[in-house]
């Protein structure tokens, strides 16, 4: 019995996670703003040298949107990929 009471609480945490990243993304895909907003960071980064998806950008917006470095990084590459392809 308590295999499956463990088998639902890991198939319930795991889809809470899947929930969170979709909307995380689905928020980004209906604010263009903040997609734009993202893209233009990202612009300033590659200005300076840095890849928008270094380590250290990675942070910086996991930072700013008090998200972990794995779902920032989802984001990043989420917004790059729907709204600023050049970006680097």
């Amino acid at each position: 019995m308590n295999y499956i009471y463990s088998i639902a609480i890991f198939f319930i945490a795991s889809t809470q996670g899947v929930f969170a990243q979709s909307n995380l993304l689905e928020n980004v895909k209906q604010n263009s703003k903040e997609a734009l907003a993202l893209c233009s960071h990202f612009k300033s980064l590659n200005s300076k040298g840095i890849s928008a998806s270094s380590k250290e950008a990675i942070q910086e917006i996991a930072s700013q949107k008090k998200l972990s470095t794995t779902d920032a990084e989802i984001l990043s590459i989420y917004v790059i990929g729907l709204h600023c392809p050049e970006v680097n």
